[in-house]
């Protein structure tokens, strides 16, 4: 594979970035995967195509990126205080509120499932990895502090992963029995209840 010339390497900017993910974002919510190009993408950012191949080489690049640009966003910041089980649970709670509600995660669900099933049951993402690493971080940390229980915090936050992302990406199928803040306050009660066990 030929390497990119340095000029158009060094032509990438940030903002450029941004505004290209953030056009990307539009054309999906708006018309759905499938149906978005790269065209689409470069024309609603007011940029060429060219333009766009200098940062990713497809449309499903690009939307590989947004995915994990979104999910990250919605990650608390890392100096988030959770002082006992009960403040980090919440934390948890609180960061999976946002990317149930999440549009984007929503269009995908809804109106292109072969793909949002393949970024959350068959492949590990950057965002995904970047979650776990962050949780088992806080969870060690809160180890330290004695308020979660023993036991390897890489596993205990694959663990909690799974309980979190399940919780999201199943939620609209028990809203008849789980409104938001019945949600909100099991999950709250699965997560404090693996966590603390017997410390």
């Amino acid at each position: 594979m030929a390497l990119e010339p340095t000029d158009a390497r060094s032509s990438r900017t940030p903002e450029t970035e941004a505004l290209l993910l953030d056009a990307a974002l539009a054309e999906l919510l708006a018309h759905g995967i499938r149906r978005t190009t790269a065209s689409d993408i470069a024309r609603r950012a007011g940029v060429s195509r060219q333009t766009l191949y200098r940062y990713w080489p497809d449309a499903q690049s690009v939307f590989a990126a947004l995915v994990t640009r979104e999910v990250l966003s919605a990650m608390p910041a890392s100096g988030a205080p959770a002082d006992d089980l009960d403040a980090f649970a919440a934390l948890l709670v609180a960061t999976a509120d946002v990317l149930r509600r999440m549009p984007l995660l929503d269009r995908l669900r809804t109106t292109d499932p072969e793909l949002f099933g393949r970024y959350v049951l068959t492949r590990l993402g950057t965002s995904q990895r970047a979650m776990h690493a962050d949780l088992a971080a806080r969870i060690a940390r809160g180890q330290d502090d004695g308020f979660i229980r023993a036991g390897d915090p890489g596993t205990l936050a694959a663990m909690v992963l799974l309980i979190v992302q399940s919780a999201v990406q199943s939620a609209p199928l028990v809203a008849e029995w789980l409104g938001g803040d019945e949600w909100a306050e099991e999950l709250r009660a699965a997560l404090t209840g693996y966590l603390g066990g017997a410390r």
